[in-house]
């Protein structure tokens, strides 16, 4: 862990990253890629630690409430948040100001923040999303080992859904030769439905591979499933697309089971969702009341 100073925190896109690297250790993490110009190991997070203030600034001053992110580059619910708990902060001052918030993650971690979550969704709108990979738990230990298991993502799914907090999955990244089985995106989507989320994301059924990532992945591949690293790079050479075999069965399935489900698939249309801030019409109420 080492600490830095930063001009700015919000993207033009309204999101943040208050940490930048990860010690959650999934094999095929795209944030390891060189074309992020992170300059320190990946494991050595990056605490930025003036984040708090200038977010407090930023909102203080912004003219038009909107939905702020958590979670693109990395993911917040790391282990040294339990300790930093710079992202309770920043859910404390999103709510304080009135702004809407999504936050993506692997971890329980943010059920210690449901409080807060719970408080934002009350007033404007709060979507929590999570990725899951794959079905088989012994599977998940392998590719993602530091952070919650597919099942445990479930069981906040569904705790979440409890509290009135709508969720979202991101269906990625499905490894070709590992997991791009009719059984895994069944499970998945059985767990989906069980969870009752709004919507799926999904780009397809492959993952993407440039340097950076590509090298770590490999390296993995070769500890974890000896012969697979040849079978991709004969495969594939050096794809930054990587499809499945069988992305096309499996993308049929997904929209299909999606459908008769009645959730959302359309990335777009989730994308516009999770961006889009609304204020709940209790609150809107109480506005006019007070300006009255």
């Amino acid at each position: 862990m080492h600490y830095v100073k930063v001009k700015g925190i919000l993207s033009s896109s309204n999101g943040m990253n208050l940490y930048r690297g990860c010690s959650h250790g999934c094999i095929y993490c795209d944030a390891r890629s060189k074309c992020y110009h992170m300059e320190h190991d990946f494991e050595d997070i990056e605490v930025k630690e003036n984040a708090i203030v200038l977010l407090e600034n930023t909102l203080r001053r912004k003219r038009k409430k909107c939905m702020l992110g958590m979670g693109a580059m990395s993911d917040p619910y790391i282990p040294l948040e339990t300790k930093i708990r710079n992202v309770r902060k920043a859910l404390s001052l999103a709510n304080q100001y009135g702004y809407g918030m999504s936050l993506l993650t692997k971890s329980n971690r943010i059920l210690q923040d449901l409080d807060l979550l719970k408080a934002i969704n009350e007033q404007t709108k709060c979507v929590v999303q999570m990725t899951l990979t794959t079905y088989d738990e012994d599977l998940c230990k392998k590719i993602e080992p530091n952070v919650s298991t597919t099942k445990e993502r479930v069981e906040i799914l569904k705790r979440l859904h409890e509290e009135g907090i709508p969720t979202v999955v991101w269906l990625c990244p499905i490894l070709p030769f590992i997991n791009d089985t009719e059984e895994n995106i069944k499970g998945i989507l059985q767990y989906c439905i069980e969870a009752k989320v709004y919507g799926i994301v999904c780009f397809g059924m492959g993952l993407t591979l440039r340097e950076g990532n590509r090298e770590y992945f490999y390296e993995q591949l070769d500890k974890l499933f000896p012969h697979m690293k040849e079978k991709y790079i004969k495969t594939y050479g050096m794809q930054y697309e990587i499809d499945s075999p069988n992305s096309l069965h499996l993308m049929k399935l997904f929209h299909q089971l999606c459908e008769e489900n009645g959730i959302i698939h359309n990335n777009k249309k989730i994308f516009e969702y999770v961006t889009t801030f609304e204020m709940k019409q209790n609150h809107v109420q109480l506005s006019l009341f007070h300006e009255k």
